[in-house]
């Protein structure tokens, strides 16, 4: 698909609005964000931006919502019947989805078509739940009494705070688990991407969720903390940076608000001698024109040994040079555009940093020839990267790599392990065994086999500063659930 000539449609109804209590508001105030296409710089629409008032409303509707309201005494059948229907409502806007987010965060249409085929995907798993997940388990008690129960009850009221760079899948990672559980939500969206937000909040309405269980506003970092300090709030969920994590993490401490954390990663592909480096290039080069490398997981330190290094950091180079930057409506296109001005001069300083810190830049560094609108840059490869350097510990966020040479094995091993962080991790080998034995002395949340892997359907999230906490499935539930003893002297009854 090409990208339009005329002003495009934006397939949302109620950008001027928020989504509160079952209805589409009005803000308090006049206020509005800019969303800007990043390959074209041109206004795609503006968004309401909340206040202070704005955000109390939301919280307090959701406050009513689970204080008074039917939803956290339906069964929880009842409450799936609705995640399926969301799951639904999502595919049916699938072509809607997949026009907006190339538009807010440079993705590649065809990459955009593929995530908003996907978006029901958390809704139907939690759904899978409602029946086979312990909600309530009978126990011997074993200081008195005679029976008793576990109970896995709602947390309460939500804070849902979403990144730019992928909110139509963290929009339902998040808020699946919490309405299967019983809680309800307060989504606070980024003012640089709202309108997958604000397509998830008309499917909500759509499927007749009761009013206050689903609210959505689109703020900046003031308003959005006034929704991590409100005491009507019980739990905050955050998917973002390590910095704004441990700001979130301090607040929620002040008042022991429960918190988890999905944060930045710095991940390592070790690259083991038996691997063919060829391949190990050119599966690490295209993983990260996924998103313009705006993605967590990124494999972005590659470590390997040093009599390998340089032929590596050739056929890496080769690989990610030749990647086509362009328009993400483009079919010709393999990467798009970073997703906004910050970011590509927050990219353009690392890169300066690598080359004055002493690293090799081999390819890539500037901005793609001809590409004079837009926040296009080169993809970029550095050699001979010092681990200590900027640009081994600090998340760039962008298409740039780091080529880290080691000793040995146990070199590697302690390089990839010697960051801050704890998201992701790749082993390139074709020994399964030593594969598995190099992963489990690697910290890191997931570690993948001679790929970029994750699967949120199972588990994600991190180790060290890359997070408190898990999403996905099982763990994910449990995020959003209290578990209280019940003893009692007489028999358990049946109930869900």
């Amino acid at each position: 698909m090409t990208r339009q000539q005329d002003a495009p449609v934006v397939p949302v109804a109620h950008p001027d609005r928020f989504f509160i209590d079952g209805a589409w508001v009005a803000p308090s105030s006049d206020s509005a964000f800019d969303v800007v296409d990043p390959a074209t710089e041109q206004v795609y629409f503006r968004a309401a931006a909340a206040s202070a008032a704005d955000m109390s409303r939301a919280v307090e509707a959701a406050r009513r919502a689970f204080d008074e309201g039917p939803w956290p005494r339906l069964s929880h059948a009842e409450r799936a019947s609705y995640l399926r229907a969301f799951a639904e409502g999502l595919q049916a806007r699938a072509t809607d989805a997949a026009q907006i987010l190339p538009r807010e965060s440079g993705i590649l249409f065809s990459i955009a078509s593929m995530m908003a085929q996907g978006s029901g995907f958390s809704f139907n798993l939690y759904a899978d739940l409602a029946d086979t997940f312990p909600f309530q388990e009978r126990v011997t008690p074993m200081m008195g009494g005679d029976h008793g129960l576990i109970v896995r009850e709602p947390v309460g009221v939500v804070g849902a705070i979403v990144p730019w760079n992928a909110p139509l899948g963290q929009i339902p990672a998040k808020v699946a688990p919490a309405l299967l559980a019983g809680c309800t939500v307060v989504v606070k969206q980024s003012p640089e991407a709202p309108g997958e937000g604000y397509l998830i909040a008309e499917v909500a309405e759509q499927i007749g969720l009761p009013p206050g269980v689903f609210n959505l506003v689109t703020a900046d970092r003031e308003v959005s903390e006034l929704l991590v300090r409100d005491p009507r709030v019980d739990k905050i969920s955050f998917t973002g940076s390590t910095a704004a994590g441990r700001r979130i993490a301090s607040l929620c401490g002040e008042r022991i608000a429960r918190v988890s954390l999905e944060l930045g990663g710095k991940s390592a592909a070790v690259i083991l001698d038996d691997f063919d480096l060829a391949r190990a290039a050119a599966v690490i080069a295209g993983a990260e024109t996924l998103m313009t490398g705006q993605f967590c997981t990124s494999l972005t330190r590659i470590v390997v040994s040093r009599q390998r290094h340089d032929e590596f950091v050739e056929a890496l180079a080769a690989a990610f040079g030749s990647v086509q930057v362009g328009d993400p409506f483009d079919p010709q296109s393999n990467m798009g555009p970073l997703a906004m001005r910050r970011q590509r001069d927050r990219v353009e300083g690392y890169i300066a940093q690598g080359v004055a810190d002493g690293a090799q830049l081999v390819a890539g560094g500037g901005r793609p020839a001809g590409l004079d609108r837009g926040w296009f840059i080169e993809p970029t490869v550095f050699a001979h990267v010092n681990n200590a350097s900027t640009i081994a510990q600090e998340e760039i966020f962008g298409p740039v790599l780091s080529v880290i040479p080691a000793a040995d094995e146990n070199d590697a091993v302690a390089i990839a392990n010697d960051t801050i962080f704890g998201l992701n991790a790749s082993v390139f080998t074709n020994d399964v065994d030593r594969a598995l034995a190099v992963s489990r002395r690697l910290r890191s949340g997931t570690v993948g086999h001679n790929a970029c892997r994750g699967d949120n359907g199972i588990l994600f999230g991190g180790f060290k500063q890359s997070g408190i906490g898990r999403e996905g499935r099982i763990e994910g539930l449990q995020m959003y659930l209290e578990s209280k003893l019940v003893v009692l002297d007489g028999p358990v009854p049946d109930a869900s």
